[in-house]
């Protein structure tokens, strides 16, 4: 019996974090300077939950962050929301972790699309089956996603406040027919 179940997707998507970060007042809104800690945390969460609900059914979401000048440099891979976040150690530049994800996905074969607007970054690893995208356009088709989100969440809200959208059709044209009648 075949599955009804959607495949896996199986392309990869490799965010620069950052990059993307100081591209959008969207995130950079969340960074806070004066906090005790890491002032990137709440962009962060932002960016992957923004990641997650882009990359969903389409992509294997990562995305890479630079680690060397954060207050803990030494943070293990983790994964949230389906999103795969890699600090790059201690003496490596997010760079060079996006260059090696690329090369790996190369040889494997698979397709992938990268997120940057660095341009040594898309330079580097142009070429098929690698797709680049600049963090310009990740973020405005995540400011669409949200719009779009919002717009069907305030509708589905609007419906289900009304009583008379919550009654079944017949019922309510009975119930009508009988306060005029």
């Amino acid at each position: 019996m075949p599955s009804s179940r959607a495949p896996e997707p199986s392309e990869l998507l490799v965010v620069d974090g950052y990059n993307v970060i100081y591209k959008s007042e969207r995130y950079l809104a969340r960074m806070d300077e004066t906090a005790v800690g890491d002032p990137f945390e709440q962009a962060r969460e932002l960016l992957v939950a923004d990641v997650a609900a882009y990359a969903k059914g389409r992509y294997v979401p990562v995305i890479v962050f630079d680690a060397a000048g954060n207050v803990s440099p030494e943070r293990p891979d983790l994964s949230k929301a389906g999103v795969r976040m890699v600090f790059s150690p201690a003496g490596e530049s997010a760079d060079t972790v996006i260059e090696r994800l690329v090369t790996e996905a190369r040889l494997a074969p698979q397709a992938v699309t990268v997120v940057t607007s660095d341009n040594t970054i898309r330079a580097t690893v142009g070429g098929v089956p690698v797709t680049r995208i600049s963090s310009d356009v990740l973020v405005a088709d995540v400011d669409t996603l949200t719009v779009e989100y919002e717009h069907a969440n305030s509708e589905r809200q609007t419906q289900h406040m009304r009583l008379e959208d919550r009654i079944d059709p017949a019922a309510r044209e009975k119930l009508w027919r009988m306060l005029r009648g």
